[in-house]
């Protein structure tokens, strides 16, 4: 029987792709590799930004990082690419990493850079979870 595919943030599997170069490895999450097919991906590095990269957070309808700038086209531009990407290996599930402002699914920080998060999802998050279950994680028990 084939393996089942997971579409998974990459800084989760190891990859050193979060804003800092940094990675935060999930070992329950390495540990389904026996069950899926894990396929990486980081909206903000597909959507153009570099790693390491400043801070960013979502400040109402768009993403600024600690500078001011703002990065929200890119990423909607990752966002857009990541669900390209579901739509071609049509996962089984998608895990993504929480508090990130691509892909929270629960959480993400309130825009105030302070670390105090709010009750909200992430802007590649919230364009999946139009077609597809996502869960982070967190989720994996």
């Amino acid at each position: 029987m084939p393996k089942k595919i997971a579409l998974v943030s990459a800084c989760l599997l190891g990859l050193p792709a979060r804003y800092d170069g940094s990675e935060k490895k999930c070992d329950t999450l390495l540990a389904l590799r026996d069950e899926y097919i894990l396929v990486p991906v980081c909206p903000e590095q597909i959507g153009g930004l570099a790693t390491p990269r400043n801070p960013a957070e979502i400040v109402g309808a768009k993403v600024f990082d600690r500078q001011k700038n703002d990065l929200t086209s890119n990423f909607q531009q990752g966002a857009e690419a990541v669900l390209t990407l579901a739509k071609i290996i049509e996962p089984d599930i998608i895990i993504l990493k929480e508090r990130s402002p691509s892909c929270g699914v629960k959480k993400i920080y309130d825009g105030s850079f302070t670390g105090k998060t709010i009750d909200s999802s992430g802007i590649t998050t919230r364009l999946l979870k139009k077609y597809y279950k996502v869960i982070s994680e967190e989720d994996l028990g």
